[in-house]
């Protein structure tokens, strides 16, 4: 043990992996199930679990929600935020998807509506067009985990499916469509110039009105049973109307072809995001390490800045949500975060588990995030604009020798 400790944890080895300390440790020692003690040993190792990344395929298995068996039943929405602000004031937009035509509606709204007028904007724009839906697939948003918007779907018997915690796949037919959509703002600015809120209407009818793969038709003609006209298709309405079982028929013809269509496209982008994923399962009781930084980007801020640890924990697992979320039992100072997980944001921990590191000197916030706490102000200054003043100031942060600059605000 005295061996593989100074040829793991000393300064000159500084914790190498399995491979590299068997290798290191060959030529000079020798005993039976060496290799196996080392991997062993360095599996235990907790720093290692902590800090070094994975280079194995992620984890889980992609779970696809059930297909919809009628229109508008079974919905999704997100907000695309931070926008331009617009001549009325608009900077954000609501997104909602009927997770079975694919048709989509764009609400231009202010990133500062509370609850109560989203909840009628809600009402007016879809209830009293396409009635109530069964379910609504979103995001953890701080106004769709609101009592009020709970309370609301609850009374309307639509059951609210929020995705877990950092992890943004669970929402993808959304996050795809916000996709297109700002790629279409993006074409209409630069071509005619204005407000992205005048282009609107029109980006919603191109999107609802072009060719969707998982269908094999557009959302228009999957909503309402035929082609929509437009300039370049223009189509006489014919005299001869179908009428009575006619109708129905054909409209149950079309739902099962739309059906039909999306089980194809389902199975087809399940084969191929299973290629590159792997299955993990854990049980209630395990200790598992969690991911500090779960989405994109590096960690910018915090007592290590970029060095800081890639895992947190151990935690151990309370409760299995689904077939790939866990519920874990987060101490005091993670209460802000929700404790439903991925199983891709999730690491085994081999370690022992009276070895778990407490969170004091390592703050996080609510996404996840490191936070930077400064030491001591060393100056302030207020930076003059042609309508606004900005109060700056100059700190150590929470590393000895490193000053930061902060704007602490608008000056009324």
């Amino acid at each position: 043990m005295m061996i593989m400790d100074e040829a793991h944890k000393s300064r000159y080895s500084i914790h190498p992996g399995a491979d590299k300390m068997y290798q290191d440790l060959r030529g000079l020692y020798w005993w039976p199930g060496m290799k196996k003690d080392i991997a062993e040993y360095v599996s235990k190792c907790l720093n290692c679990a902590k800090v070094k990344a994975e280079h194995q395929r992620p984890s889980g298995l992609l779970l696809q929600p059930e297909i919809p068996m009628w229109k508008w039943e079974n919905i999704s929405m997100d907000f695309v935020t931070k926008l331009p602000r617009t001549a009325n004031r608009k900077d954000s937009i609501w997104v909602i998807v009927d997770r079975l035509t694919k048709s989509a509606h764009f609400l231009s709204i202010r990133e500062t509506y509370p609850v109560r007028k989203l909840a009628r904007i809600y009402i007016d724009e879809i209830i009293s067009r396409h009635g109530i839906p069964l379910s609504i697939i979103s995001d953890r948003d701080a106004r769709f985990t609101a009592r009020f918007w709970e309370s609301l779907h609850e009374a309307f018997g639509t059951r609210l499916n929020l995705s877990a915690a950092y992890h943004p796949q669970t929402d993808g037919q959304t996050e795809r469509t916000i996709q297109t959509l700002e790629d279409k703002l993006r074409a209409c600015v630069i071509d005619f110039g204005g407000n992205w809120d005048s282009h609107l209407p029109l980006v919603e009818f191109s999107y609802n009105n072009s060719y969707h793969a998982s269908i094999g038709m557009a959302p228009f003609e999957a909503l309402y049973g035929r082609k929509c006209r437009s300039p370049i298709c223009w189509t006489e309405v014919d005299d001869s109307h179908i009428t009575g079982p006619e109708i129905i028929q054909e409209t149950t013809d079309k739902i099962r072809q739309i059906r039909d269509n999306l089980l194809a496209a389902r199975s087809r982008q399940k084969s191929y995001a299973d290629k590159r994923r792997k299955p993990l399962e854990f049980e209630v009781g395990d200790m598992v390490l969690l991911k500090v930084s779960p989405w994109k980007g590096v960690v910018l801020f915090g007592k290590k800045g970029k060095l800081a640890p890639r895992y947190v924990g151990p935690f151990k697992i309370l409760e299995r949500i689904g077939k790939v979320a866990y519920k874990l039992e987060l101490p005091p100072e993670l209460s802000n975060v929700h404790p439903t997980f991925h199983v891709s944001n999730l690491r085994k921990c081999l370690a022992d588990q009276d070895l778990q590191v407490p969170l004091d000197d390592i703050r996080i916030d609510d996404t996840m995030h490191f936070v930077e706490k400064p030491v001591k102000i060393m100056d302030r200054e207020v930076k003059q604009l042609k309508c606004n003043k900005f109060q700056l100031t100059k700190y150590v942060g929470n590393r000895s020798g490193i000053q930061n600059s902060h704007g602490s605000g608008k000056i009324r």
